[in-house]
C-alpha cells in the first residue's frame, strides 16, 4: 500500500526509460488499484507488464470493496498476485479462498502470482516442507494440467518478508527443489520443469546474484527494493534471459 497515482506515474516513468532495452526478461509492476489505469497508460508500448496486487474470486455482484478479474483485464493487466502472505495472514485469506481466486484469474487470462511460504514459528518447528506441500495442493486443487502449468509460483518466506532477513541461497534453493518436486507429483515432470519459481523476501540489488545462482530459482517478487525505480531495474538487470 504504497504510492499514490502521481507517484506511481512518476516512478514506471523511470523505470520504463531504465529497462528500454528490452532484453527478453519478463517484468512486471503491481501498484495499488487506484493507480492501474494511469500507469497502464504510461506502460503502453513497453516491454513492462502491468499487474495487480490482488482480485475476488467472483466475477460481479454484491461484493461491496473488491475487484474481479475483468475488471483487472480490462485496465490492461496481464498479471495479478493471489494469496501474498500479508493476505495471509492479515485479511484470514486461506487456501480455499486462495484456490477459488487462482480458478478466475486462470478463467480470465490472467497470469496468476501465487504465493506460498511459511511463518517463522513454522520453520522452527521443522514444518516448512508440510506447509508449503499444502499450500500447493490446496490452491491448486481442482485447476487442470494445462493451466496449472501458466500460474507463477512465488515462495515468499514470511520470516523474510520486510525484515531485512533474506533466506541464504541455500535455504531458499532447498525450498524451491520441494516445491518443484511437489509440482511434478501433482502436475508431471514436464510442467513442474516448465513453472516459473520466484523468491521474494528482502530481494535486493545486494542479493539478486547469489539468489538467481540457484538451479530452482527462476526469478523475484521484490517488495521493497521495487519502491525505488532504480534499485528495481538494478534487480531486473542482473537476470539473464532464462530467468523471469
Amino acid at each position: 500500500m504504497y504510492k499514490t497515482v502521481p507517484e506511481s506515474v512518476e516512478m514506471v516513468k523511470i523505470l520504463r526509460d531504465l529497462l528500454k532495452n528490452d532484453s527478453g526478461i519478463r517484468v512486471a509492476v503491481c501498484p495499488p488499484f487506484t493507480a492501474l489505469q494511469a500507469v497502464s497508460q504510461v506502460l503502453s508500448g513497453s516491454s513492462i507488464a502491468l499487474g495487480a496486487q490482488d482480485l475476488s474470486w467472483e466475477k460481479e455482484g454484491a461484493f461491496t470493496g473488491e475487484v474481479s478479474a475483468p475488471m483487472l483485464v480490462e485496465v490492461g493487466c496481464r498479471y495479478v498476485i493471489v494469496g501474498h502472505s500479508e493476505r495471509r495472514q492479515l485479511f484470514g485469506e486461506s487456501d480455499s479462498t486462495v484456490n477459488r481466486k487462482l480458478k478466475s484469474a486462470l478463467a480470465h487470462g490472467l497470469t496468476p502470482i501465487f504465493c506460498i511460504g511459511e511463518t517463522l514459528q513454522e520453520r522452527e518447528g521443522g514444518k516448512t516442507f508440510q506447509v508449503l506441500e499444502h499450500q500447493i495442493r490446496g490452491g491448486l486443487d481442482g485447476i487442470p494440467v494445462s493451466p496449472a502449468q501458466e500460474v507463477v509460483i512465488a515462495y515468499e518466506p514470511v520470516w523474510a518478508i520486510g525484515t531485512g532477513k533474506t533466506a541464504t541461497p541455500e535455504i531458499a534453493q532447498e525450498a524451491h527443489s520441494f516445491i518443484r518436486k511437489t509440482l511434478s507429483s501433482l502436475c508431471g515432470e514436464e510442467v513442474a520443469r516448465w513453472v516459473c519459481i520466484q523468491y521474494g523476501g528482502s530481494v535486493k540489488p545486494e542479493n539478486i546474484a547469489a539468489l538467481m545462482a540457484q538451479s530452482d530459482i527462476n526469478g523475484a517478487l521484490v517488495g521493497g527494493a521495487s519502491l525505488d525505480p532504480r534499485s528495481f531495474s538494478a534487480i531486473v538487470q542482473y537476470s539473464n534471459s532464462e530467468k523471469c
